[in-house]
């Protein structure tokens, strides 16, 4: 079975667990911190913001997770990705990343078939004419790709996302934003012997938490 159907099929099964953590509950400074100035959200809804980079072995991990996780969220929580990272490279890959998510190609299938190239396939994507061809092999249109790939729409994004990933004071990848006023990602109150599985899912029981938290305005 491949990983992200796994994954998916834990979902399914009901076996993500709802409190993966050690005693009691998540504990504020541990588990997830509280952002001193929250980021812009959408109105009427709980959102939940990831921060990743498609390099990113941890990110590549959590992933299966995190998509299975998605598909049951409740009708008031949002969901959506930023990319990050500061090399021309990983700017590139942001671009990447929005051109696809502006033509509406940024698919399931594509998004991890993007993964599944840099982290099994050994594909390096170092510049434009690489990225193009990568998402080529995964049906894109690339000709409508390169005619958005350099779009101001695209520059856009970019720059909303950084203004983003600076507030939200995220250091390590993947981590997650939740309504605005809560970070908390893997990294965060894990056992290093854990496996990343474990860690990713005791995130996401953290993220329950916190949409629960939010809710109340806690």
């Amino acid at each position: 079975m491949k990983r992200r159907d796994a994954a998916l099929a834990l979902a399914a099964a009901g076996l993500l667990p709802t409190a993966a953590w050690a005693q009691g509950g998540p504990v504020e400074g541990k588990h997830y911190v509280r952002l001193g100035q929250g980021l812009p959200s959408t109105p009427g809804k709980i959102e939940v913001i990831e921060f990743f980079f498609y390099r990113c072995p941890h990110c590549d991990a959590f992933d299966p997770l995190l998509e299975a996780w998605v598909q049951q969220l409740p009708p008031d929580v949002v969901f959506r990705r930023v990319p990050v990272g500061q090399q021309a490279v990983l700017k590139l890959h942001q671009r990447m990343y929005y051109a696809l998510e502006a033509m509406g190609a940024l698919t399931p299938a594509v998004h991890s078939g993007i993964f599944n190239a840099f982290h099994r396939q050994g594909v390096d994507a170092n510049d434009e004419a690489a990225v193009v061809a990568l998402v080529g092999k995964l049906g894109v249109d690339t000709a409508r790709f390169k005619q958005t790939f350099s779009s101001f729409g695209v520059q856009a994004k970019l720059a909303q996302g950084a203004k983003l990933a600076e507030l939200s004071g995220a250091d390590s990848t993947p981590a997650l934003v939740i309504a605005g006023r809560f970070r908390t990602g893997p990294g965060m109150g894990s056992n290093p012997n854990q496996s990343e599985a474990v860690q990713g899912q005791q995130t996401l029981a953290v993220a329950d938490f916190l949409i629960k938290l939010s809710r109340g305005k806690g």
